[in-house]
């Protein structure tokens, strides 16, 4: 699947992986019941509830999108600690590489594995990947109903108003 990415970027959105749906028509969230391009719009990233084959629009306003591992599978939890771990590197040699002001890690737990953080929660994270800073989300796939849809949309709303208040990076 091939990322949505570009230099400079306000917020770079990374999924756990590709599901088997979004990697057979090619495009990030793409399964039906898929609770992300919602959840984008809700927030207040775009104007209207894009379509996955619109996926491209993000980059003129901003936003990409990525995954942690490249591979897909039927469920996230298919992927072994070790997938995580290596795209966790991966990505983070992506991340400096690209420079968004923000990486936002949708997926609680694969953050956790993927960059050694057992506790950490949602929201803005302590770290940073050189000046990107980093917000972890829920994983948005309609397997996880942890989160509704209006707490979905606050968490991203929250996430847009302070990519949108934070300086370009030098």
């Amino acid at each position: 699947m091939p990322d949505i990415i570009a230099p400079d970027l306000r917020v770079l959105f990374c999924g756990i992986n590709p599901g088997l749906y979004s990697a057979a028509v090619g495009h990030h969230f793409a399964r039906p019941g898929n609770r992300f391009w919602p959840a984008l719009h809700a927030g207040g990233f775009t104007d209207r509830v894009l379509s996955p084959h619109e996926e491209r629009e993000l980059l003129r306003l901003g936003y990409g999108i990525t995954n942690v591992v490249d591979r897909a599978t039927a469920s996230a939890d298919e992927l072994s600690t070790d997938e995580l771990a290596a795209g966790g590197r991966a990505l983070q040699a992506k991340v400096r590489r690209h420079r968004p002001r923000f990486l936002a890690v949708l997926g609680i737990g694969a953050y956790r594995s993927a960059f050694g953080r057992p506790r950490a929660t949602p929201g803005p994270q302590p770290e940073t990947l050189g000046d990107t800073r980093i917000w972890v989300l829920p994983n948005p796939s309609g397997l996880n109903a942890n989160y509704q849809p209006r707490q979905l949309a606050a968490m991203f709303r929250s996430l847009r108003d302070a990519a949108l208040s934070a300086p370009a990076p030098p």
